[in-house]
């Protein structure tokens, strides 16, 4: 019986129905939007940090929108009493976010421990 040499490797290729996709999967990105105080002036800011990342992060052709998280008036010395930034953090730990943008570090969290807890 004869081996023949001419082997041709046909690599595996992930389809959709009859597509045949070839990218990379989308980083599933976030943002996390927050005011400290309920004035005017900052729930201006709080509706205009939500619009903008919604739109920042769905106009990005190599992101997934993963959702965006907003304390409204909540202080950021600590993490008690921000339940969007919990259920943020959840999520992340769950593996249903790969990256989280913001207006500042500040936004995210004013305690060190706070913002790089397992």
């Amino acid at each position: 019986m004869a081996v023949s040499r001419n082997v041709m490797v046909i690599p595996a290729r992930k389809r959709v129905g009859n597509n045949i996709v070839d990218e990379k999967p989308k980083l599933r990105v976030a943002a996390y939007c927050r005011v400290s105080t309920d004035s005017d002036e900052q729930a201006s800011s709080y509706e205009v940090q939500i619009e903008h990342y919604t739109e920042f992060i769905k106009k990005n052709p190599e992101w997934a929108f993963a959702g965006i998280f907003a304390d409204d008036g909540i202080s950021g010395t600590n993490t008690k009493k921000r339940d969007e930034f919990n259920r943020m953090i959840e999520e992340c730990m769950a593996g249903n976010i790969d990256m989280v943008i913001t207006k500042s570090i500040s936004r995210f969290a004013r305690n060190t421990l706070d913002c790089v807890r397992p």
